[in-house]
């Protein structure tokens, strides 16, 4: 070949083998089983697909039929029909197959003794058929699959399973119907005289079942929910999805509670282009335990009005106090005691060079209390409403700008006197206005392995309340200034640690602190605390959150920081630091104290020069390990103040150990354990021939007291994962006072490849097992897990 044309031909030659992607760079072409090609390409326009058709031996009568013997294979349109004899009509492209027929279309496989199919509409029969679908990676047989066409089939006396035929008898769970209609395009089937045995045992029989073909949403009954409670004992729901559109759905699940009644949960959610959000309710008309009628109303909402304005509402409210107690996990939220009303909407835009946003916003509460003094809460402020704006950005010189200024009035929801009484707080709240503004003006010297940052930073406040202030007025203001100049250092090198090549950091900083006293133990505190000492809050302008106090100070603070950071990925795999205050003069702001007349006094004043010792540090160094800690170290009493330990030993996927210490001194001590782990394996030969082996997994996680010597709440369960089936029995203890608990039991079987029936536990142990895994990708059949948007 002329040289010329070489490389003309090496690119033909790539282009028919696929070979450009390996040219690219792409991952190189791997060969397929016959049984997993693809469909060839569609024909041109005016053109028909072609039947291709060989055998050891053909004969061929043109324009009436065509027999094939021996090793017979024929395409069409992506199927395959493998048989030992084959004749196929000419005229009207009937396909008639005998003697281990086998039949590949669309991923799935199917085996048995005759079949007779119009090849272009595929329409026919397939006598006696073992399928296996691997794209659900299930497999059954029937006495008889009739083809409608390429969309509908009907399978007679069938019988389907996840679990693999492995020559031992009958598989650990079996769906069998007199009748079974499939239809793609639906996404449909539909099981007449249905059967489903569980381990020899019958455990559903019902005339008639529909369910999905897919993952994808349609319309239906879905599984029971079986939930058991030491409130309001056996409950049981049978739930019936909505599939409304593709960006909307709803559910409804008729449930009934053996010691309460019939209830009825409705959810309804929407995905639109500038719109999303859901709706929940339940409700229970008649308690028979309370007498009452009890409900939950759950809304969220956000969108978009344009580019740049943006709105988001949350609204969560119940029909009693008692609610939280007798339905702990009817209403989602951190807080289940305080229930929201949220809503508010933001505008950003672009000043004088200064970027930010506007914002209003309204926020209320409604507060679940008891008679109990011992569990009674102090509710925060309502915020009635909150209107701000915030600006920062580059102004000239290289100066950093920003400016936040703010508006709110503060109110008490309805019961929070009844909340002080019981409480036995006797703090006077008073409610009113405030609006308060902040400006700082910063400027930034940066270089490779160092920076500068000196800031100065205006507070001001002014109040305007209903009741008069624990020094009588009823207008007050203030203006406090600081000056801060933090400032710092990074130092690398190269080194290796247990044979890893490790890049590690050492990192000192320091930070000089100026704030002028001002008098603030009368104003009023609606929504300031003082801050968590730890390594963040050390470095903070300010020892308290919120805009109602601002901690005076005349201070440097010191602190160190080594890192380990992996060569390769840039990883963190070890951090060690230690900070430390030291005090130019005394500290004045600090949290108060309630005096005899019910006001909040100033708290006594910090004079201890050297602050407690902040020491924390983590690793994953060792393999398998995770080590955390984080202590408050008293150099006066030579003692932890508190501190947070933890290890988690997790060697391999499904097996994690964790244990995490807290204390608190003279408020809380804590152990806390958790748990993945196998107790049992069973015959693992059958279960790498195909069969349903197993494996018992322990799960949990316990939270003791030291303190009050008792368990506080705590999560232990079972999972058995046979292959083709999951069960898991997980039994949720919920503290509800110091001496009272709910406890909450969840059952659920899994059955791989169909559905899950019972409750589903996989959330609370997901939430409350440090390093929790599934033990599988969840591939459920019940539309509510699949993303409304996807």
């Amino acid at each position: 070949m002329p040289r010329r044309l070489q490389p003309l031909a090496r690119a033909a030659w790539l282009a028919l083998c696929g070979g450009a992607a390996l040219a690219q760079g792409t991952a190189p072409l791997k060969l397929k089983l016959a049984e997993e090609l693809d469909a060839p390409a569609p024909p041109l326009p005016g053109r028909s697909r072609s039947v291709v058709l060989r055998a050891d031996e053909l004969r061929s009568r043109p324009d009436l039929d065509t027999v094939a013997e021996g090793n017979v294979e024929l395409r069409h349109d992506g199927t395959v029909i493998r048989a030992d004899r084959l004749a196929f009509d000419n005229a009207d492209g009937t396909a008639t197959a005998r003697g281990n027929v086998r039949v590949s279309r669309g991923g799935n496989l199917y085996r048995g003794p005759e079949l007779k199919v119009a090849v272009g509409r595929f329409e026919g029969y397939f006598i006696e058929p073992e399928f296996d679908l691997r794209t659900v990676g299930a497999q059954g047989r029937a006495q008889r699959l009739d083809f409608i066409d390429a969309s509908r089939s009907l399978a007679h006396q069938a019988r389907y399973s996840s679990c693999l035929r492995d020559g031992t008898g009958e598989p650990d769970w079996m769906l069998s119907a007199e009748r079974v209609k499939l239809d793609l395009d639906t996404n449909e089937g539909v099981a007449e005289g249905a059967r489903l045995r569980f381990l020899g045992a019958t455990v559903l029989a019902v005339p008639a079942m529909s369910f999905p073909l897919t993952d994808a949403r349609r319309s239906g009954w879905l599984p029971p929910n079986l939930n058991i409670d030491t409130k309001s004992g056996i409950e049981l729901g049978l739930p019936y999805y909505w599939n409304l559109a593709p960006h909307r759905d709803a559910t409804f699940t008729p449930t009934l509670y053996a010691r309460r009644g019939l209830a009825l949960d409705a959810e309804f959610r929407y995905l639109e282009r500038r719109v999303d959000g859901r709706a929940q309710a339940q409700l229970l008309p008649n308690d028979r335990l309370t007498g009452n009628a009890r409900w939950a109303v759950q809304l969220e909402h956000q969108g978009q009005w344009s580019d740049t304005l943006d709105y988001r509402a949350q609204l969560r409210r119940v029909s009693d106090d008692m609610h939280w107690k007798d339905f702990p996990r009817q209403v989602a939220g951190l807080t289940p005691r305080l229930l929201p009303l949220d809503g508010g909407a933001q505008q950003r835009l672009s000043l004088a060079g200064l970027h930010g946003e506007v914002y209003g916003r309204v926020q209320a509460w409604q507060v679940q209390q008891t008679a109990d003094a011992s569990t009674a809460i102090v509710a925060p402020y309502q915020r009635l409403p909150q209107l701000g704006l915030r600006l920062g950005g580059v102004a000239a010189g290289d100066f950093g700008l920003a400016l936040e200024t703010e508006l709110n009035r503060f109110t008490l929801p309805g019961n929070s006197a009844a909340a002080l009484d019981a409480a036995g707080a006797g703090v006077l709240r008073p409610e009113g206005w405030r609006w308060h503004g902040r400006a700082s003006l910063a400027r930034s010297w940066e270089q490779p392995g160092w920076w500068l940052r000196p800031r100065l930073t205006l507070h001001a406040a002014a109040y305007n309340t209903r009741q008069p202030m624990a020094d009588g007025r009823r207008e007050a203001s203030v203006l406090v200034p600081t000056l801060s100049v933090d400032s710092g250092m990074v130092f690398e090198r190269d080194s290796t640690w247990f044979g890893r090549s490790q890049r590690q950091t050492l990192e000192p900083r320091l930070l000089y602190l100026n704030t002028p006293y001002r008098a603030q133990a009368a104003l009023p505190k609606f929504d300031s605390a003082a801050r968590n000492f730890n390594l963040d809050a050390i470095f903070a302008e300010n020892s308290f959150t919120g805009a109602d106090r601002v901690s005076d100070a005349h201070q440097v603070t010191a602190g160190i920081t080594t890192r380990l950071l992996d060569a390769n990925s840039g990883a963190e795999t070890l951090r060690l630091g230690v900070a430390q205050r030291f005090l130019f003069r005394d500290q004045r702001v600090t949290p108060g104290v309630v005096n005899a007349q019910g006001f909040e006094a100033e708290g006594e004043p910090f004079t201890q020069r050297f602050s407690d010792i902040l020491l924390e540090g983590s690793t994953s160094l060792v393999p398998g390990w995770r080590l955390d800690a984080a202590m408050q170290y008293s150099t006066d009493n030579a003692r932890p103040v508190r501190s947070i330990l933890g290890a988690r030993y997790a060697p391999q996927p499904f097996h994690t150990v964790s244990a995490t210490y807290r204390l608190a001194r003279g408020l809380s001590e804590q152990l806390e354990l958790g748990w993945q782990w196998p107790l049992y394996r069973g015959n693992a030969q059958r279960a790498a021939a195909g069969g349903c082996g197993g494996t018992l997994y322990g799960v949990g996680r316990l939270n003791y007291s030291l303190r009050d010597s008792r368990i506080t709440d705590s999560v232990a369960g079972l999972e058995y994962d046979a292959g083709c089936w999951i069960a898991r029995v997980v039994a949720e203890r919920l503290s509800t006072g110091r001496s009272e608990a709910t406890t909450r039991l969840h059952l659920q079987l899994e059955l791989v490849g169909l559905s899950r029936l019972g409750s589903n536990p996989l959330k609370t142990l997901k939430d409350n097992i440090p390093g929790y895994q599934l033990l599988r990708e969840e591939r459920s059949r019940d539309p509510r897990a699949t993303p409304i948007d996807d």
